[in-house]
């Protein structure tokens, strides 16, 4: 019996025996979310979830359009509703 129990033992692959931890997955700065966030009404009518600040950029016709960034979708600025 100990000689198939050590036979066993030293046909397995050595990282079979000990536990591995998951490797971490990397993030990108949109996957990477702070704790808190705010709803906003954005141009398109719908609400939108959003954990970057608030800013204001200009337009194509040079006037001033605020954007929420890093949001729940996925996108990294959505323009707001005055």
């Amino acid at each position: 019996m100990k000689v198939l129990t050590l036979a066993l033992m030293f046909s397995l692959p050595v990282g079979s025996l000990i536990p591995q931890k998951p490797l971490p997955q990397p993030t990108t700065q949109i996957t990477r979310r702070a704790k808190g966030g705010r709803w906003y009404f954005a141009a398109t009518g719908h609400a939108i979830y959003c954990y970057g600040p608030v800013m204001t950029v200009p337009r194509a016709n040079g006037d001033l359009q605020k954007v929420a960034t890093l949001c729940r979708d996925g996108s990294a600025v959505v323009p707001l509703k005055d």
